[in-house]
């Protein structure tokens, strides 16, 4: 594809004015995106364009039809509620400056109405409304940071809560469905297709061991136990936008994998990714330990924000779903090693493995540190 094919890919798109110039733009590894500027009557405004990737998403409609509709009730509610104040030490969406515009992604229609568009690849095509004076973090580096943090996935969590639109899809089927992540493993260990079994029999022996553990969630909503909602279910800390003025955060973005499911899957896998002080892939496990600091600050914003929309059942689970959402990463992580590394990005040999050890080593680390996560989970559990 061309530079001209994308141009007129961007112009099926019900956007006023002149296309000016256009760019590749970020870092994901799933979707191509590009920015592009458009004149607007003298003023400059921009937009994101996106490739959905076919390959992990089977069926993109779903996924924007997901999108869209999350959005439409996030905005309806911002236009009904502008002045959405938590305590002041949140420092979250209190500002008048922060328009309700900024505060949710913008899907932007077709000229036929539509909200993709596909191009003569069959490939699907989504735009949205470019979040103008505003950053993404790539490292968690302090406890204010976590607390604004914690703050905005609470936000989410609350403002989807009373979600009464169309069902929503579930676009990648088992996503964090820890029976299936463990037949995979079963299937992995039972093939050994690329003969890496006998290198790993310390890790499968810890994961077997935390088996029926890593089950909680996963049976709390065959049981019912759990409510089924809305869920993000890519909650790390470059998923949300920060105000470059004010500091403070805006709204989530990357929402291709929002579909049904625990809340406590979003509230995992901020803990899993927030509160490990090493890399997701680090080789010196030395360096890997569960940061009760940040584990503080981030359930302490959390709590305050997403209020009444937890039970007391789920409030008793935060700890453990930063566990079990480890855990899973542990499972997929092995099950992509034995496979011999298709799935995951790898740039060595034992790349995956390294994941894996890193996962065990974090869970390690919560373990010695379980009783004072309870204890600080507790303490705010009254919020």
């Amino acid at each position: 594809m061309n530079d001209k094919d994308r141009v007129e890919i961007f112009k099926q798109f019900d956007i006023y004015g002149d296309l000016q110039s256009f760019q590749a733009f970020g870092k994901g590894h799933i979707n191509n995106t590009y920015l592009s500027v458009w004149n607007q009557a003298g003023t400059q405004v921009r937009y994101t364009h996106q490739r959905i990737n076919k390959h992990v998403f089977k069926k993109p409609a779903e996924v924007i039809e997901n999108i869209r509709h999350i959005t439409e009730h996030i905005a309806a509610k911002l236009a009904e509620d502008t002045d959405i104040k938590v305590n002041a030490d949140v420092c979250f969406l209190v500002e008048d400056t922060i328009s309700a515009s900024r505060r949710v992604l913008t899907l932007v229609p077709t000229k036929d109405g539509r909200f993709f568009y596909v191009d003569r690849d069959g490939e699907y095509w989504r735009t949205y409304l470019f979040i103008e004076k505003a950053s993404t973090f790539e490292q968690m580096d302090s406890p204010a940071l976590a607390h604004k943090v914690g703050a905005a996935v609470g936000i989410f969590q609350q403002q989807l809560s009373d979600y009464s639109g169309p069902p929503l899809h579930e676009t990648i089927p088992d996503f964090h469905n820890m029976h299936s992540r463990y037949e995979q493993l079963d299937r992995a260990v039972a093939l050994n297709t690329a003969g890496r079994l006998e290198t790993v029999r310390e890790e499968l022996a810890f994961l077997e061991e935390n088996r029926a553990r890593g089950m909680i969630l996963s049976d709390g909503l065959a049981n019912e136990t759990l409510k089924r909602g809305i869920t993000h279910n890519d909650t790390k800390l470059n998923n949300i936008l920060f105000d470059d003025a004010t500091g403070e955060a805006i709204c989530l973005i990357d929402l291709d994998t929002v579909m049904p499911g625990t809340v406590l899957f979003d509230t995992g896998d901020l803990i899993r990714t927030a509160a490990n002080t090493a890399c997701e892939d680090e080789q010196d496990l030395s360096k890997v330990h569960f940061d009760c600091n940040i584990f503080k600050a981030l359930i302490g914003g959390y709590l305050s924000t997403v209020g009444g929309c937890l039970t007391a059942y789920e409030k008793s689970l935060i700890a453990e779903s930063g566990r079990i959402l480890t855990q899973i990463m542990a499972v997929r992580f092995l099950t992509d090693y034995l496979n011999g590394d298709i799935y995951y990005k790898t740039t060595r040999p034992t790349h995956n493995l390294d994941r894996v050890r890193t996962q065990i080593a974090l869970i390690k680390s919560m373990d010695s540190q379980w009783e004072q996560l309870q204890r600080i989970v507790e303490c705010n559990r009254d919020c």
